[in-house]
This record gives structure tokens, sequence and C-alpha cells, in this order.
């Protein structure tokens, strides 16, 4: 891929304060693309701005932005905040998820509705605010990082798992209505990432995990984001509507 292949283009990307945003952050700057920082917690602001600071040093423009994207109205500020930065939004990476992880008859339908609406709903939030002026300028990508469980399931996470799956679903189904349009619409799929996410996973189940896989280890966020570079590239305009595992084989 070419080193520059995203320079002009505009990124913003969803909880990019640290693990696989933070690192696809970097990628797409790397790639040239300017780039707006998603956070939502107050005590990830530091980090978010550290993040937007290292993307500046790399030479693109960067800069961190507050919003919980479940929140409509705090989604449609943001953009319309990143659109008076920088102009428009070419690449919309949904990356922003959270997991309350129970058993299916422990799990308090708040917390089902809370995982629903941040993961899924966050998604259709940007994108839809997003997506005409994407179709009007005739170009676009929108990735959005759902997860292995959503393909193969997991125990404890019912929620999460159907919240991923119907992203992919509705990354199908939106992938037919606007590939004419030239945006393309695609998931990666990771598997499990040395995040904070997996940190506090016992060492008998990660013991576990790279027993299962075939790769023998967890992956990096590094190489989800590289998975997003692709996707993001413009040499891939013929690829849309697909889910891409990075998952060392788990799941096949």
């Amino acid at each position: 891929m070419s080193h520059q292949s995203l320079k002009g283009k505009v990124s913003l990307v969803t909880g990019a304060s640290r693990g696989i945003g933070k690192a696809i952050a970097a990628e797409l700057a790397a790639a040239g693309s300017d780039v707006a920082v998603n956070y939502v917690s107050p005590s990830s602001e530091d980090k978010a701005r550290q993040v937007a600071d290292k993307l500046v040093q790399m030479g693109v423009r960067a800069k961190a932005y507050r919003a919980d994207v479940s929140d409509i109205a705090q989604a449609d500020g943001m953009i319309a905040d990143i659109v008076r930065d920088f102009g428009r939004v070419d690449v919309l990476v949904n990356n922003a998820a959270i997991n309350r992880d129970k058993t299916f008859m422990k799990l308090p339908r708040e917390q089902w509705d809370e995982v629903v609406r941040v993961n899924l709903g966050g998604a259709y939030n940007l994108i839809h605010t997003l997506l005409p002026s994407m179709v009007e300028t005739g170009w676009g990508r929108i990735i959005s990082i759902v997860s292995v469980v959503a393909q193969m399931g997991n125990f404890g996470q019912t929620n999460y798992s159907a919240s991923k799956g119907a992203v992919m679903a509705f990354t199908k189904s939106l992938a037919r209505e606007v590939g004419r349009k030239n945006v393309t619409v695609n998931c990666v799929a990771p598997g499990y990432i040395e995040t904070d996410m997996t940190a506090g996973v016992p060492e008998k189940v990660i013991h576990h995990v790279k027993d299962i896989t075939p790769i023998g280890r967890l992956g990096s966020p590094e190489e989800v984001a590289f998975a997003v570079r692709f996707l993001a590239d413009p040499r891939a305009s013929y690829i849309t509507g697909q889910v891409v595992a990075v998952n060392g084989g788990m799941y096949m």
C-alpha cells in the first residue's frame, strides 16, 4: 500500500484514546489521513490529547473530541465540530464499544440495553449523520470493529455478541444500498487482542484461547489497525459488505 494513500482524507476513529482505536488512528495517520480522535470519559482526555499530539508529530492534522456516540445529540455535536475543523469526514471507524459480561439468566435488562445502545446505536448515530455527505461527495469508507464472538458465540456475552452480530448484519445491508455511490461498508472482526479489555481475563482462559488459536498467541492492536488501513485505502474500492477476520485462525 502507498505510504500516503490517504493523504487529503479525514478519518474519525471512535474510542481512540487507547488500545485498538489508538492503533487505528496511528495507522491511518501513517497513511497520510488527518484524524479526529474520539473519546468519552473525562479520565481519558489526557490520553486522547496525547494520541492527537503524536499524530500531529507524524505530519497530519489531528484533534481530540469528547462525545458519547450513543447519545445522538453528542454525536451530532462532535461531527459538527469535526466538519468545522477539518471540512468533512471521509473515513469513519466505529470502534467505540463496551461490554457488560454476565450469563444471560443473570443479565439485567439495563445492561443488555446499555451494550446494544453503545455498540449498535453508536454506529447508527454516526453513520446516519455522516453518510449523506459521503454520498454527495461520491467517496466514503465506513469500517466497524466487531468481534469473533459475533461469529462463534461466547459464554457470558449474549449482549455483546448480539450487538456485534447486529453491526455485521447492518453492514451487509447498508453496503448493498450505497455501493453505487462509491461508499464501501465493511467490518473487521478481531479475535483476542492484547488490550485493557483482555487484561482482566483470567490466565487460564488466556492459555485456553492460545491453545485453540492456530497461530498460538493473542493478536496486537496494530494487526487490527493494518486491516482497517487496508479497507480504507482507495484501492480497496471493490471490497464491500465484508467481515475481515483478524483472529489468528480461532474462527474460520
